[in-house]
This record gives C-alpha cells, sequence and structure tokens, in this order.
C-alpha cells in the first residue's frame, strides 16, 4: 500500500515557547525504556508539565483550552541535544501532526520526516502573529501548506520553508525509507532472483 501523500496539515494549534528545547525536556531518559513507542505521548514535556510529586505545573499542554491540539509553535533549533528517536515519537503518539519552529535540529528533523510528521520553518514575527491568534481563540485552524510552503490561519497567511528534500518525499509520499523497503520486497525478491549469485 503507497504511503499518504502529506500536502497539508491542519488543526488548531498550542504554543510551547523558548530556544534551544531539547530532545531531553521533549521526552526525559527514564521514560525510554519501552519496547515500542506506544504509550510515549503520555510523557511528552514530562518534567516541564509535572511537579515531583506528579502534579501539573503551568504549561500550554496542560492548559484545557488547547486539548487535542495538533500543530505545535515553538523557537530556535528545536529538538536539540540527544538523537533521541523517541523525541518526535512522543509528539506524534500526543497527537501532534506539525510543528512550525524558528529552526530544527539536524536529527530531529530528519526523524520527524521519516514519521510523516512536517517540520516547517517560519520568522520569530510570524510565530508571534500565529501565536497571538490562537491565544485570542484556541479555536482557530492553523492550515500548513506543506507544498506551497505557506501557512494559513484567522484569515491571514504567512510565509514557511522546509528543506526541498523533505517536501519532496513527504508531498510525493516517499517519507518513510522503512515502508518502501516493504513496499518494494516483491520487486526486490524478482531482481534477487536474476542475480546468479543469489541463486544457491
Amino acid at each position: 500500500m503507497a504511503l499518504e501523500k502529506i500536502t497539508r496539515v491542519a488543526g488548531r494549534a498550542v504554543h510551547v515557547p523558548g530556544n534551544d528545547i531539547d530532545t531531553d525536556r521533549i521526552i526525559p531518559a527514564r521514560f525510554m525504556k519501552c519496547v515500542t513507542f506506544d504509550g510515549l505521548g503520555e510523557y511528552l514535556f514530562y518534567d516541564m508539565r509535572r511537579n515531583a510529586d506528579g502534579s501539573t505545573k503551568a504549561h500550554p499542554l496542560n492548559d484545557p483550552r488547547f486539548n487535542g491540539a495538533s500543530v505545535l509553535l515553538s523557537g530556535v533549533n528545536f529538538g536539540c541535544g540527544s538523537s533521541r528517536e523517541h523525541a518526535p515519537q512522543a509528539l506524534q503518539k500526543h497527537g501532534i501532526r506539525a510543528v512550525i519552529a524558528e529552526g530544527f535540529a539536524e536529527i530531529f528533523f530528519g526523524n520527524s520526516t521519516t514519521l510523516g510528521m512536517p517540520c516547517v520553518t517560519a520568522s520569530r514575527v510570524d510565530i508571534a502573529r500565529i501565536a497571538a491568534a490562537v491565544e485570542a481563540d484556541p479555536a482557530t485552524e492553523v492550515s500548513i501548506d506543506v507544498a506551497g510552503q505557506k501557512v494559513s490561519f484567522a484569515g491571514q497567511t504567512v510565509s514557511v520553508s522546509i528543506r526541498d528534500s523533505a517536501r519532496d518525499a513527504l508531498v510525493n509520499g516517499r517519507w518513510d525509507p522503512i515502508g518502501e523497503l516493504i513496499e518494494g520486497a516483491g520487486d526486490a525478491a524478482k531482481v534477487a532472483g536474476k542475480l546468479r549469485y543469489m541463486m544457491a
């Protein structure tokens, strides 16, 4: 079955401000003792959202107004630090489908793309405009046009950017290398069957 072509992601948004938000803040290491990534969404930004006794802190993701938000807004160098794949997995398992930030750490960006989760870059001013609209009305739909590299919200549109290779992979349904390998298993077997050194 062909991979989904991700040309547009739309939903309500939540603003988690800050620069250099690293992967240990996104998903603390002590929650990475899992066989699968299922359930990681519960621990997203855990230490930023919970006190030592488990009670909640003031945090955008704890604000009922932003329950169900699927677009995350943030600052510079989002996803820096450890290369742990668990960070984008935790975001996705929590329900995040796209991230708009001023910039991304290289490995986090790549891991997110292979999950089909677009990470688009916008200016600080434009992110502030989106965040202000969302704060004024949390029901505001934020729509990311991945192919056209723009974001629409509350009657406004701003330009965003995404690396050409990632955009091409997303809009053409080639964002999951493992999925592509599985999908092409039949063709690979046919080619292998024609190779002398594969015939034993």
